[in-house]
């Protein structure tokens, strides 16, 4: 009896759900239902090669081939025999109620602030960030208007000191010179990333960051369709929020997948409307002063957890499952 193959995956697997999956989806799901037979790969991408070989089919094949692309963005693939009869925008809507029910299900299990200790240990321990960081509730914000201060506030914002790095003369200069090593960081955190919510959560965070010396969008679980990440390459480099995946097995692998672009000045009249909105961000402004004034950081930021306490904590909170 032949073995299972790719093709054999690809075909069974769309044939099964019945909607245009991405190459990424078409291996998951093949996984779940079944469709994966007795197929084995030692790739530690197979979705890639999948990718391939429908591109291949599609390009080599042309009118003939057994799979087309009815999407770019993400790219999806449809059987051809079940194309010419399908309604595909229907199918598409159908696939995208249906994910939006799985993503309401997972996220049930924690929500985004959970995610918080995780981001604050992190930023706190890379060598780029170096950073402080505190929590901005927005609970605390100022009542206002309709949609007013919609996408003002970042979910955490950080502040990196040069006390450790710097000798106490260059520190001096620099006052003297009236020129500032200390940074600002600010943080909007998606617990997903994917094509359905990247525009508004993009612009989400070039609207509430973009005021800091540097701005990131953070995420736990990114969609690693290949085109994603060329959109998102393309937004950075025009608005320059930058990105970061979390690792949640390991929270100081997490990775700085595009960096942020370096904001030499801070956009002090946004950071003055966040003072005066939100008593979190006044407070976080009255901590860095006193710290400055002291020469070195006594100010309480958001508790950053011990490796074994951030383990505990992400089983608990069953962050890693």
């Amino acid at each position: 009896m032949a073995r299972t193959t790719f093709w054999d995956v690809i075909e069974k697997t769309i044939e099964a759900v019945g909607t245009p999956l991405s190459a990424k989806e078409i291996w998951e799901r093949a996984n779940q239902i079944g469709t994966i037979g007795d197929f084995t790969t030692n790739g530690k991408t197979p979705w890639a090669t999948i990718a391939a070989y429908c591109y291949t089919d599609i390009n080599n094949n042309g009118d003939n081939s057994m799979v087309v692309q009815t999407s770019e963005r993400p790219a999806q693939f449809f059987l051809r025999r079940l194309y010419e009869s399908a309604d595909i925008e229907k199918l598409q809507k159908k696939k995208e109620i249906e994910q939006t029910k799985i993503e309401k299900k997972e996220a049930k299990k924690f929500n985004e602030r959970d995610l918080h200790p995780i981001v604050v240990a992190y930023a706190n321990i890379d060598t780029h960030f170096k950073a402080n960081v505190k929590t901005i509730f927005h609970e605390n914000s100022a009542k206002s208007t309709k949609g007013q201060n919609e996408w003002l506030h970042p979910d955490l914002v950080g502040v990196y000191f040069p006390f450790k790095d710097y000798l106490v003369e260059t520190i001096e200069i620099q006052d003297f010179l009236r020129i500032s090593s200390i940074k600002l960081f600010s943080f909007e955190l998606k617990v997903n990333l994917n094509f359905t919510n990247l525009r508004q959560s993009y612009f989400q965070a070039v609207s509430n960051s973009s005021w800091a010396n540097e701005g990131y969008l953070v995420t736990l679980n990114l969609d690693d369709d290949p085109t994603l990440k060329d959109e998102i390459r393309r937004l950075n480099n025009a608005f320059g929020i930058g990105l970061i995946k979390l690792n949640a097995d390991n929270v100081f692998e997490s990775e700085i997948v595009f960096p942020s672009r370096i904001n030499q000045e801070i956009d002090w009249d946004t950071v003055n409307r966040l003072a005066h909105e939100n008593a979190d961000f006044n407070s976080f402004l009255r901590l860095i002063t006193e710290d400055c004034k002291l020469g070195k950081i006594k100010s309480e930021y958001d508790k950053i957890f011990k490796p074994d306490e951030l383990i505990e904590y992400i089983e608990k909170k069953g962050i890693n499952k």
